[in-house]
């Protein structure tokens, strides 16, 4: 089992930035894939950012690239999200989650992710 905590979140005003952390416990994640997504009220979930194992590729969502980055050190067993440039319509609570399966790439879709945390609410003012 693996136990996925984040942290970071919070109210923050337009063109600020925030980090968000995801604690991993339990079991190491190093071996998996780690993903951040988010869900506004009313909108279904969806992913912003994903890093591999290694750390070597990660993929983004359009509306973030540019802005967020996503890393992880396996050492602290630990994927940040570091988010730049915020927009009101960044609001919206953020889970980190992470993909078992070894073979498939970042995946994008949340039913391929098998552990999830809780969630952090991050809220952006105008």
């Amino acid at each position: 089992q693996v136990q996925l905590v984040e942290s970071g979140g919070g109210l923050a005003q337009a063109a600020a930035s925030l980090r968000l952390a995801c604690a991993a416990s339990g079991r190491t994640v190093s071996s998996y894939t780690v993903a951040w997504f988010r869900q506004a009220p009313g909108k279904e979930r969806e992913f912003v950012a994903g890093i591999s194992r290694t750390g070597l590729t990660q993929r983004y969502a359009d509306s973030v690239k540019g802005r967020f980055t996503i890393s992880r050190t396996n050492a602290q067993n630990t994927v940040y999200l570091q988010m730049n440039s915020l927009r009101p319509e960044d609001t919206a609570v953020y889970y980190c989650a992470a993909d078992t399966n070894p073979i498939v790439a970042i995946s994008t879709l949340t039913n391929a992710y098998d552990y999830w945390g809780q969630g952090t609410q991050v809220t952006v003012s105008a």
